[in-house]
């Protein structure tokens, strides 16, 4: 590692070895790994996303015929989060999945979704 000029070391720890980043990357490292980080969200919002992510293109009138109440503070939260993206539809306003969504659950397409019951 450091011949190849890696920003990983190998340190010597009691009985073993611990591989660590370079003090010099620290930071650099530390972004990556919390800017990929999956976001909290609550209950009602991991709701808005599943049938986002099922029913894509959605309405915000049909979210909130399935869920029963105003999906507005999920939507919010989900679009912040970069989770979904709103798109035009004939009828206005429709939401859909990201690139960011499929990168967080670790998959490639939406195909890979578990299927629903």
């Amino acid at each position: 590692y450091e011949k190849r000029k890696s920003a990983i070391t190998i340190e010597k720890i009691a009985s073993g070895f611990r591989f660590s980043i370079k003090p010099e990357f620290g930071e650099i490292v530390f972004q990556a790994v919390n800017q990929r980080a999956a976001p909290k969200l609550s209950k009602a919002a991991l709701e808005t996303l599943a049938i986002i992510a099922y029913r894509q293109p959605v309405s915000r009138v049909e979210i909130q015929k399935i869920r029963g109440v105003n999906p507005d503070s999920s939507l919010s939260t989900l679009l912040e989060a970069g989770l979904i993206e709103e798109i035009e539809g004939e009828r206005g306003k429709n939401y859909k999945t990201t690139r960011r969504f499929l990168e967080v659950l670790g998959i490639n397409s939406l195909s890979e979704l578990p299927p629903l019951r």
